[in-house]
């Protein structure tokens, strides 16, 4: 067999892949909450897989630091503590700082294009889709690690974001997505111009004016429906 053919991912690890995309993205819209605590029968039950799958799913978010998973007490969403959230964005200012060093130097028509309908879906969602608003802002950064051609970096910065959102549900005040789309813009448009030093600061007020929303109370309700929730994102 040629050794370039890949082979079909096999039933179980589509079906783990489904539900990893599910979770993961109910805690990025921050449909679930940091606290909420993940039943292993539940998750099974929404999305109509085994044990074995949730566990499997389970632990590969407790990896990337969204779920936090302790022996005889199961798992729930992770609870950041202030001290990991300052380090958290501290972090990911550094490496998003870096993106836009090294996308200024390659950015192409196409990639602002790409960047430009990006903005374009996080407007028309704002007043539709608070979820998807919410999703959509921190796929923007993604985004940009994707484009600078660096998928090290690019990981990273998957990850440091994703935990920020976390971060956001647990300690933020509310505030207008509308803010975040006009920053976004702001660091298109010094993209566009290949103006590097222009793009990080952009991106500097941006996460600022980010941090600066955090940090501040935690909010919870230890009576919410796993089950309600999960129903959005098992279909």
């Amino acid at each position: 067999m040629n050794a370039s053919v890949r082979k079909p991912k096999s039933a179980a690890g589509t079906r783990s892949d489904s539900v990893y995309a599910g979770l993961r993205r109910a805690i990025i819209e921050q449909a679930l909450m940091p606290g909420d605590k993940l039943t292993e029968d539940v998750i099974g039950e929404r999305f109509g897989v085994s044990r074995t799958i949730v566990r499997t799913v389970l632990a590969r978010l407790h990896a990337e630091g969204l779920v936090d998973m302790q022996p005889n007490k199961g798992a729930t969403i992770a609870q950041p503590s202030l001290s990991e959230a300052q380090d958290v964005f501290e972090t990911r200012m550094c490496l998003e700082r870096q993106v836009l060093v090294r996308l200024a130097e390659k950015v192409t028509p196409d990639d602002i294009e790409h960047l430009q309908r990006h903005v374009n879906l996080e407007t028309k969602a704002n007043s539709q889709d608070g979820a998807a608003a919410i999703r959509l802002a921190g796929e923007f950064h993604i985004l940009l690690a994707s484009l600078s051609g660096n998928r090290v970096l690019a990981r990273y910065v998957d990850e440091v974001v994703s935990r920020c959102s976390l971060i956001l549900a647990l300690y933020s005040r509310p505030h207008s997505s509308d803010c975040s789309i006009h920053e976004h813009q702001q660091i298109i448009d010094a993209l566009r111009l290949r103006n590097s030093q222009a793009a990080v600061d952009a991106m500097d007020h941006h996460l600022k004016a980010v941090t600066d929303r955090a940090l501040l109370s935690s909010t919870s309700d230890k009576h919410r429906d796993i089950r309600s929730i999960l129903d959005r994102y098992a279909s």
